[in-house]
């Protein structure tokens, strides 16, 4: 005669404490995921995550350089009169956001709204004066002098 150790009563609150625990084990070794930035041109658009990211926090002076430098795995077409628009979460906006050109600081200032649009002409003329026909845009997400994520898009120009 088998004799049961647990009645019927503490054998599920056992199961929904295990079931309970399993779930936060799960849930802990889950990455965070990082806020989102999209660029939308016409009814196409892309959005990423950050390439390099310190939740928040500023990203080491040593790292700084390779992230601006990483290549942009999402892409979008652009014609010369496209509006290229920019999105960002809120978390982004809050701290200030600013855009660079193939690795270099475009503007002075960060931009504290999620949304802005530009023109795409804007992205297809180098400093000398000569047309590119494709452009690496990252999304720079700044705390003060700090700069906390980067995300990466390429601009490809259409005819």
């Amino acid at each position: 005669m088998t004799v049961a150790f647990f009645s019927g009563k503490g054998r599920r609150i056992g199961v929904a404490l295990g079931a309970v625990s399993a779930g936060l084990l799960v849930l802990s070794a889950c990455d965070k995921p990082t806020p989102l930035a999209t660029v939308t041109v016409g009814s196409n658009s892309v959005s990423s995550e950050a390439s390099c990211y310190n939740d928040g926090e500023a990203l080491k002076t040593d790292d700084i350089k390779g992230c601006l430098n990483k290549k942009a795995e999402k892409s979008v077409e652009v014609a010369m009169d496209d509006k290229v628009r920019f999105g960002v979460d809120p978390e982004i906006a809050e701290n200030g956001w600013t855009l660079f050109i193939n690795g270099q600081q475009a503007e002075q200032e960060p931009y504290k709204k999620t949304y802005r649009s530009i023109p795409g002409s804007a992205f297809f003329s180098s400093q000398t004066g000569e047309t590119t026909n494709k452009t690496q845009i990252s999304i720079v997400e700044t705390k003060g002098k700090k700069l906390t994520g980067i995300w990466h898009f390429e601009l490809k120009k259409t005819s």
